[in-house]
């Protein structure tokens, strides 16, 4: 073949010699002198894969294509010499097709005119860089353009192919009936129901409205570097690199007034970032002077310890000062005993008798026990537990307060009634029974070492030495109103069973139920708390104690006091307020627990509890801020037992409507005094 002087300028040819005698034109545009150095430098594989083929290589049929075949290639240098390459098919990409020479029909080149050169480009889709407009076309035939089948039959048959079911396809839409229309609508509606996107609407994560409004990232990046700043800060300090150390401290002080009080990135400073790359330039220089290994551990172990004494410090004044807000009492609840009191002495309602005597003995009544000094609270109780009672005829409340309570929380039932129940206020120091010859908790109050335990503020507990069990120097755990529930029998002989309540909860249904709940022998029916590893013997209990470990399994499952059912019958058989006494008398010293009634209960009750179902009795709106509402809001109690009680400013939000809605806010009494606190 013969090819012009013209036609190589811009185009070269190469010549592939296979071994079988076969014989292929490839054409590869190429251009401009760094193509050509490119070329020469390029390994032949490299050359082959950027080539532009216009052609398939041929294949003869003799050949064995596992072990390939030669390729070899010549082409004509930039300085005339003809330059040889010899390839193995094997190491052609997937790009290069074998086929079928007899499949293939080549078009010789022929010279397209200028006046058919726009037209062929534009039917055959050919695109030339560069080339546009008159000077397009003129630029074309002048390089002499040649029209060259670019698709093989395999290629011509799929897009055929392809054409055939689009038409079949469109066809079917056209002529398809409403009612299949209908359907196919159906099921599409109902595959993008059934679709669940974890991620909705995160089409990209790195818009703008995506990002986290909570990330902390820079404001972590910039405590950290603070952290590094004060190292360093007082390393320069110590070797005397003032200069160092004076720059260290400027950028701790701008870094803490960037991040101020921000919780999150958002609330950081604008200029923040700018101030964290300052930071972090500072640090560098700093390291490339100052950085010791060694030196840097230690003055971070320093810093640490520090830090753990200045969190474990303010712990205790945290865990001191919610006690005392829990424990002192608010001016309302203060306000409205002393006016309950003034108007029963007043009246002299001292001398009432009281009515329905009978029914407090009845055995075949609904009894409850409430032993409380908080009025308020204790009403709350009583119109909650009635207003859900189906026979509330039927339901008799025993309130057992102090002498100092006792006027204030007779004469509050006695105006305020809740009828049709029955209800009886008692004084417990009037329990002349109740001595400290029979009561451990009594003598053991009287004992010096209690009182200095309790009383005196340079007891080796107190919080100046870092006691952490602060809340069980509270004299309430010694109180005489708590530890009256190991003593049923002897305070209501002629009953069979007993509800205990205590007075922060909440009663939402109907608790009849309860007298009919087959205890299997048992004593106490309780709802068990415990979860997992918590809330299990050895949570409350000392078990390093060899008459605890010897006695009770670590891993028995604690239970509640709040809301339990007593078979009396029962407690008098197993004599289970001798075994209460037994295990108090053991523990004078408090070694084998700490203060509070639960410890003794879950001792006194062991193997002697039945496991009520846990929707009787929800545990936790006094502390646990993230409990289900919907947990909450079926059970029969709720019960707010922790520091943050319903009647308090510290209760939380979220839960104090459950309470506040049986208050009734109308009352005289409760006007007087919660509206002028």
């Amino acid at each position: 073949m013969a090819f012009s002087s013209g036609y190589f300028s811009t185009r070269r040819s190469l010549l592939l010699l296979f071994s079988c005698s076969a014989l292929i034109l490839i054409s590869a545009v190429r251009s401009g002198v760094s193509d050509i150095l490119f070329l020469r430098s390029t390994p032949i594989t490299k050359i082959l894969r950027d080539v532009k083929i216009y052609g398939r290589p041929q294949v003869c049929r003799n050949c064995d294509k596992e072990q390939g075949v030669d390729i070899t290639a010549t082409y004509t240098a930039p300085n005339g010499d003809v330059r040889i390459f010899t390839i193995n098919s094997r190491k052609l990409s997937s790009s290069w097709v074998w086929v079928n020479p007899a499949d293939l029909k080549y078009v010789l080149p022929q010279f397209i005119p200028q006046e058919k050169a726009s037209s062929q480009l534009h039917e055959n889709g050919a695109q030339y860089s560069g080339l546009s407009g008159s000077q397009d076309i003129a630029r074309s035939s002048s390089h002499q353009n040649y029209e060259i089948n670019r698709h093989d039959p395999v290629k011509l048959k799929r897009q055929y192919l392809r054409q055939i079911r689009r038409k079949q396809r469109a066809a079917e839409l056209v002529n398809m009936s409403k009612e299949t229309e209908r359907r196919m609508r159906k099921e599409a509606i109902e595959r993008t129901m059934q679709f669940v996107n974890t991620v909705k609407d995160r089409y990209s994560i790195w818009r703008r409205e995506y990002h986290n409004p909570h990330s902390d990232s820079t404001l972590k990046l910039m405590k950290d570097q603070i952290i590094m700043a004060k190292v360093y800060a007082s390393i320069a300090h110590s070797k005397k690199e003032f200069d160092l150390y004076y720059s260290l401290i400027k950028c701790v002080k701008q870094s803490q007034d960037a991040i101020g009080d921000a919780n999150s990135d958002n609330d950081l400073h604008e200029s923040a970032l700018e101030q964290a790359k300052a930071m972090g330039s500072a640090l560098s220089t700093a390291k490339d002077v100052l950085h010791d290994d060694e030196l840097t551990a230690r003055k971070l172990r320093v810093m640490l310890q520090s830090t753990e004494e200045n969190i474990n410090t303010v712990k205790k004044q945290n865990t001191f000062l919610v006690q005392h807000a829990a424990k002192t009492v608010p001016k309302p609840l203060h306000c409205l005993p002393l006016q309950l009191t003034t108007d029963y002495f007043l009246h002299n309602y001292s001398n009432k008798v009281v009515a329905h005597q009978a029914k407090l003995e009845d055995p075949s009544l609904y009894h409850y026990a409430i032993f409380s000094d908080n009025v308020i609270a204790t009403s709350v109780v009583v119109n909650s537990t009635v207003r859900h009672a189906k026979e509330p005829e039927k339901h008799v409340f025993h309130i057992v307060t102090d002498k100092l309570n006792f006027p204030a929380m007779t004469m509050w039932f006695i105006i305020h009634p809740p009828r049709p129940a029955t209800i009886h206020v008692e004084n417990i120091d009037e329990f002349k029974w109740l001595n400290s010859s029979y009561c451990s908790v009594l003598r053991q109050l009287e004992s010096a070492r209690i009182k200095e335990y309790y009383f005196k503020a340079n007891h080796p507990s107190s919080l100046s030495v870092g006691n952490e069990n602060l809340k069980y120097r509270n004299p309430k755990y010694l109180s005489m109103l708590n530890h009256l529930r190991f003593y049923m029998p002897e305070v209501y002989p002629k009953l069979d069973k007993i509800l205990f309540l205590d007075d922060d909860i909440v009663i939402q249904k109907d608790l009849t139920p309860l007298w009919s709940v087959d205890l299997k022998g048992m004593v106490n029916g309780a709802v068990e708390t415990c979860k997992e590893s918590f809330h299990r013997y050895d949570t409350y209990l000392n078990f390093s104690n060899s008459k605890i470990s010897e006695n009770f399994d670590p891993r028995a499952c604690g239970w509640a006091f709040g809301m339990n059912i007593f078979d009396l019958r029962e407690w008098k058989k197993r004599n289970i307020t001798g075994i209460y006494h037994y295990w108090q008398d053991l523990n004078e010293d408090r070694k084998l627990w700490k203060l509070g009634t639960l410890p003794p209960g879950l001792i006194t009750f062991y193997n002697l509890t039945y496991p009520l179902h846990r929707s009787w009795h929800v545990l936790g709106l006094g502390y646990d801020p993230a409990l289900d509402l919907t947990e909450i809001e079926n059970a029969a109690v709720i019960h707010y037992n922790g520091n943050y009680k319903p009647w308090l400013d510290l209760a939380i939000a979220r839960y104090k409507t459950y309470w506040s809605k049986y208050l009734n806010f109308d009352n005289p009494y409760i006007q007087l005094c919660y509206m002028n606190k």
